[in-house]
């Protein structure tokens, strides 16, 4: 039994005209997953799903998605990424998962999951915004600025995720779809909540295309060690955790 990560699977069943493979170092990548994950997982492990699962906008666009990740072996916690259009309620997609019996797939949002003393804990997070410094203490780049106010619900959600996982003894390793730093840039408000609770691996993606994987952080910093795993980083091959 083991746990494992992957982000962006960018699935495009349900919306066949919205492909991946017509950029660079996703050609074939749904076929390639498939291939990979099948080789790799056993159905007693987990898998991390770190955001940008679906390219559906709506969660009817999204269930061929969903039912190409249950037939894959293995529990799947699904967390939201930027183009996770169909995200809704957590009802509302518990719901869809009931009726089609997506029973393997669960949903990473305001909750941790325990796995073998470990607290899976996670959000989408947010860019940086304007005010927040990078770190050689300068002003933030305004073009990877974002809103204050969803930035502070992103900090809350990972919060109220990390504290789900002190009160169930757990060690925290966090899971996010932004990275909290990118190229000299920090989310503060993201850091900070990490390190108010001890983390001390975090996991992101949404970062594609080999100059920006040159520039992502993949290093430890202040503690805390980053790791990239954007599907075409990885190249469609779940890593292992633990």
């Amino acid at each position: 039994m083991s746990l494992f990560v992957l982000g962006d699977t960018h699935l495009s069943f349900g919306v066949p005209e919205k492909p991946m493979d017509i950029f660079e170092g996703w050609e074939g990548y749904q076929d390639l997953l498939a291939e990979n994950w099948r080789r790799r997982i056993s159905p007693e492990d987990t898998v991390v799903l770190a955001g940008d699962i679906s390219w559906g906008m709506t969660l009817a666009q999204a269930r061929a998605d969903f039912a190409f990740l249950h037939a894959l072996p293995g529990t799947k916690i699904i967390l939201k990424g930027n183009h996770d259009y169909w995200w809704d309620t957590m009802k509302k997609m518990t719901a869809l998962f009931e009726e089609n019996g997506f029973d393997s797939l669960h949903i990473l949002h305001n909750n941790c999951y325990a796995y073998e003393g470990l607290g899976i804990c996670g959000t989408r997070g947010w860019v940086n915004i304007p005010g927040e410094t990078n770190v050689r203490g300068e002003p933030a780049n305004e073009s990877v600025s974002g809103d204050r106010k969803v930035l502070l619900r992103e900090e809350q959600r990972l919060r109220t995720s990390l504290e789900a996982a002190r009160q169930q003894g757990l060690r925290p390793v966090v899971f996010l779809h932004y990275p909290p730093i990118y190229w000299g840039n920090r989310n503060e408000l993201m850091l900070e909540a990490m390190r108010d609770y001890g983390v001390t691996d975090c996991y992101y993606g949404h970062l594609h295309g080999s100059i920006t994987h040159a520039r992502a952080e993949k290093g430890t910093v202040d503690g805390i060690t980053y790791h990239l795993i954007a599907g075409d980083y990885l190249h469609f091959i779940p890593e292992k955790i633990v």
